[in-house]
This record gives C-alpha cells, sequence and structure tokens, in this order.
C-alpha cells in the first residue's frame, strides 16, 4: 500500500506528460491549488484522501480557455483521473467521490459540489485566480491569446459591458471580481475576500496611472 508521498509523487510524473501550454494552467498551478486544498481541508475537515488525488488531477485534460469544447473540459479530467486512479490501484471505494471533485471544481463547467471534499477542491482553484498570483495569471494567459491589456475608449467597462474577449481587464469584471461570491467554504470565503481587494487595490492603482496617462 502506497503512502500519501508516494501517491503524490506518481501524481505529479503522471502529470508531466499530459499539462498544456497554458502558461496560467502549468505543474505550478497545479501545486498552488494542491497547497490551498490542503489547508481548506484541514480548515473544514474534508477529508485529503480525497481532496488530494482530486486537486493533484484536476486539470490532468487541458482543453484551451479559447476553444469550444472548455466546458466539458472537468468533465473529460475526471474521467480520465478516475481511470488512471483505478489502474494505478487507488482505493476504488473513493473514486466516485474524486471523480465528482474534479467534475466540480470548474467555473465554465457550471456544476454544483455536493460534498464538503468537492467544495474544498473548488475553492482551491478557484482561490489561486486571486490576489497577486491571479493578476499574474491573468495577464500571462492575455498575452497569450494577444489580447490588448485594455480597451482604450473604457478600460474598466463603465459604459459597456464587460467583454474578455475584448481585453485582459475586462476578465476581472466578467469572473474574476465574482469568484468571492461563489466559494463554497468559510475559509475558502476568507481568502478569496483578502485576495479580491488586492485586485481591487490593482485595479485602482491602474485607473490612475492610466488617468495620468490620458491627462499628459
Amino acid at each position: 500500500m502506497r503512502d500519501q508521498d508516494q501517491w503524490e509523487e506518481l501524481f505529479q510524473e503522471f502529470l508531466r506528460d499530459r499539462m498544456g501550454t497554458d502558461p496560467a494552467h502549468g505543474l505550478d498551478h497545479v501545486r498552488r491549488v494542491v497547497a490551498n486544498a490542503r489547508r481548506l481541508a484541514e480548515a473544514e475537515g474534508a477529508k485529503l484522501e480525497v481532496v488530494l488525488p482530486a486537486a493533484w488531477l484536476h486539470d490532468c485534460v487541458v482543453v484551451p480557455k479559447d476553444s469550444p469544447d472548455r466546458t466539458r473540459a472537468s468533465t473529460q479530467a475526471s474521467r480520465t483521473a478516475r481511470e488512471w486512479l483505478a489502474r494505478a490501484g487507488y482505493d476504488r471505494s473513493l473514486l466516485d467521490e474524486i471523480e465528482h471533485a474534479i467534475a466540480s471544481h470548474s467555473f465554465s463547467a457550471g456544476l454544483s459540489p455536493r460534498t464538503i471534499e468537492a467544495k474544498v477542491v473548488q475553492d482551491a482553484d478557484r482561490i489561486d485566480s486571486l490576489g497577486a498570483i491571479g493578476i499574474a495569471r491573468c495577464l500571462m494567459l492575455g498575452g497569450n491569446l494577444e489580447r490588448p491589456l485594455y480597451d482604450s475608449d473604457d478600460p474598466f467597462c463603465e459604459g459597456r459591458e464587460p467583454d474578455d474577449s475584448i481585453s485582459t481587464i475586462d476578465h476581472f469584471y466578467t469572473k474574476l471580481l465574482r469568484l468571492s461570491d461563489t466559494m463554497q467554504t468559510d475559509s475558502g470565503r476568507k481568502e478569496a475576500t483578502k485576495r479580491t481587494e488586492f485586485m481591487l487595490f490593482f485595479l485602482q492603482r491602474l485607473t490612475e496611472e492610466l488617468s495620468a496617462t490620458q491627462k499628459g
């Protein structure tokens, strides 16, 4: 019987050959989600034997953000993870819970987590989209998709509906600033609120700098 450290080494080996080229969803992202999930699980009393494999394998199928198949990525990942875990000899009595936690973690999939373990994994993933690391990931992804940083006519969506196909900053308004309201756990909500406050500070500072540029 493998211990937790041995399983985590296997998870990383499995992922190394499967991660795509999305700069915001590489192995470093997965490691941060695992760290978030571990902290939330301990605070919320969730089962680590479900939370950790789900956190490690939540992005084992990577679909580009601009792909029409993006909404199905988490379901594909959950099935792939289940099949691999079964072959690797993971406890079969936990596979249903792990599969559900992976399938329901995604924002774009729109699935509701039914267990505390699934709620922890969803919160852990969304927390990594917030704060300083969330800003960095957003900017990297926008650059990778060759989107402009902001719409020169209305950078902060004051007179129009936000559309993140137009600019990177629009993604704050279409998704990122809304994430704290979707948190499923008390501990996740506290961390998300703190990180969202930092993002609002960033946007305020960006507003001031752009305003000074326009006046100049």
